[in-house]
């Protein structure tokens, strides 16, 4: 079950990864406005914004899988069961010190305490 879940990790995040450069590959909208005025040709039927290409659609794709990656993630963590957290393991140490140095200084020999009241170094 946890390659499994590493497996979906990985898709994930290769799939943010795809949409990440997909996205920085396309030209904006903005740059489509100088075709639609006559500056070139807009090469589709219904003008510059009408049409997809094959960045576009390959940016739907990876983000068909990231969306599913992410439910597959979703259901997973829901259906885990319940481990030990970090912080239940971090107050566990923290009671076992403060505990132990509790009951060294209480402990501390009377005859270590001079005369003047002070504790010889």
């Amino acid at each position: 079950m946890q390659n499994f879940y590493t497996l979906i990790v990985v898709v994930q995040v290769l799939s943010a990864l795809t949409i990440i450069l997909l996205v920085l590959l396309q030209h904006g909208k903005g740059a489509d406005m100088g075709a639609s005025f006559g500056s070139g040709a807009s090469g589709s039927l219904f003008g510059a914004t009408g049409s997809s290409n094959f960045l576009s659609k390959s940016t739907g794709i990876a983000a068909a899988i990231f969306f599913g990656a992410t439910l597959a993630l979703t259901f997973l963590s829901s259906n885990r069961t319940p481990s030990v957290g970090v912080m239940d393991n971090l107050s566990a140490v923290k009671t076992a010190p403060a505990a132990a140095s509790a009951a060294a200084t209480t402990a501390a020999p009377a005859s270590a305490v001079g005369q003047s009241g002070q504790i010889p170094k």
